[in-house]
């Protein structure tokens, strides 16, 4: 069943909200990188294992609209060609994090200055081609998510990128998503986690995030990486 046959539709605001993750760390990571000091490689790992996460979060977002959201729209949706963009800019970015994974070792292993210009240099190339598809992704897919895809459908779609994250990195994950939210979207967000998801985030998630933030983003002008 589509949901333009019934009156509930997929939230796929959801979307725009996880999108601003994506680009807020990666406007975030060529910054950090450029602000390690030269030999300094205690503070390069510690970044470095950040940038690695990012890959792997990114990945597996892609990962999952590959699988599940194309393969829909190629299906139930009149016009194939956002779904054949969506996979020419899923193959464009793969390469840029390729680029930066082959660059990542080198540099966490010396700290070397110029070493960490190439990386960063690499991760604003990312970041441009990223910024395209997050753009048209949201101009283009999700009205037609909305219209094609069930509540459902669309609810098994978050619960596959929720599938990767350790347990004991949820708090973390969700002190990310909430950053930028509005009141509304936090709100959201947070009606839809257990009880005991809501009770741990205002005992300890909210302070352990913003305790995370600061450790990562402290060399950066003005302390919040904005």
């Amino acid at each position: 069943m589509s949901p333009s046959t019934t009156s509930e539709r997929p939230h796929t605001h959801e979307m725009v909200v996880v999108h601003r993750v994506f680009r807020r760390e990666s406007a975030l990571l060529p910054r950090l990188v450029r602000a390690v000091p030269h030999g300094e490689t205690t503070r390069a790992t510690e970044i470095a294992t950040h940038v690695a996460e990012y890959l792997a979060g990114l990945h597996h977002h892609h990962t999952v609209e590959d699988e599940t959201i194309w393969p829909l729209l190629r299906e139930r949706a009149a016009d194939e060609e956002p779904v054949a963009r969506m996979e020419e800019q899923h193959i464009r970015i793969d390469r840029s994090l390729e680029a930066v994974t082959d660059l990542l070792p080198e540099w966490q292993r010396t700290a070397d200055r110029a070493a960490g210009e190439e990386l960063a240099s690499a991760l604003d190339e990312h970041r441009s081609a990223l910024l395209e598809h997050l753009d048209d992704e949201e101009r283009m897919i999700l009205p037609l998510v909305a219209d094609h895809l069930t509540v459902a459908e669309w609810e098994a779609v978050g619960r596959r990128g929720l599938e990767t994250v350790p347990r004991n990195r949820l708090m973390l994950a969700l002190g990310a998503l909430l950053e930028d939210a509005t009141p509304q979207e936090q709100a959201y967000f947070l009606g839809r986690a257990p009880l005991v998801g809501r009770l741990l985030w205002k005992a300890i998630g909210r302070r352990r995030y913003a305790a995370a933030c600061r450790a990562l983003r402290a060399p950066l002008d003005g302390g919040t990486g904005r």
